[in-house]
């Protein structure tokens, strides 16, 4: 490689490296209008539905697309976004976001399972963030970032189980799987400002160069699938 040929190398790395940060810092700065406190879900922003319904909850991520994947797909009721896998009662997103509070930012999947199965739901988890990269999801890092999933009974921790088996023999990964499996304790929901964030600030920086390109990648892996809108 020339000198000039490595002193580009070294402007595009550098380059690449201040824009990692400036989307890391704007994704941690919440809203001026955040004054609404977390708390327990215990209510749907979608239409009601009358027939059963079973709940999946992930953490893969940033929550701001995992809310905006589940809830485009066909036989998902609702999704919210929210935190779980933590101790501390009502949990904000300016506590969770120090990493102390051991809760990661989740998803809540209300979904029929007449019409999808929970063994999809685990596929779509497992297509649409890395698996492999602990208390990391880029370009966020932090234990609020890591992969987990959050059981609500034995046959969910089953199939979870079976999944990640499956995934570590098939080769796909060079890196071990490190997705938490945990028994489901609580889900608290995220400040109102967080629901569909996706959809009403499309021209923020962080969703549009890191939730946008990943919603575009759920819909093109899974396009029989996508239903559209709730």
């Amino acid at each position: 490689m020339n000198f000039f040929s490595k002193q580009w190398l070294t402007r595009m790395l550098i380059g690449l490296a201040f824009v990692g940060a400036y989307l890391f810092i704007n994704k941690k700065q919440a809203p001026e209008t955040s004054t609404v406190q977390a708390g327990a879900v215990v209510e749907s922003i979608s239409p009601p539905f009358n027939g059963k319904t079973d709940t999946a909850t992930f953490a893969m991520g940033c929550f701001w697309h995992s809310e905006e994947i589940f809830l485009e797909i066909k036989g998902v009721v609702n999704a919210l976004p929210g935190y779980s896998g933590g101790t501390e009662a009502d949990p904000s997103y300016e506590q969770v976001g120090t990493g102390a509070t051991r809760y990661a930012e989740s998803v809540n999947v209300i979904y029929d399972p007449s019409a999808i199965s929970y063994k999809k739901l685990l596929e779509i988890f497992f297509a649409e963030h890395d698996p492999t990269t602990p208390d990391m999801q880029y370009p966020d890092e932090g234990p609020q970032y890591r992969s987990a999933i959050f059981y609500h009974n034995a046959s969910q921790k089953q199939d979870a189980d079976a999944a990640i088996a499956s995934l570590a023999a098939s080769g796909k990964y060079q890196s071990k799987i490190v997705t938490e499996v945990s028994s489901f304790k609580t889900f608290y929901r995220a400040e109102d400002y967080h629901l569909r964030y996706f959809r009403h600030h499309p021209d923020q920086s962080y969703v549009a160069h890191v939730t946008t390109p990943e919603v575009m990648k759920f819909r093109k892996d899974f396009p029989e699938l996508v239903t559209l809108p709730k």
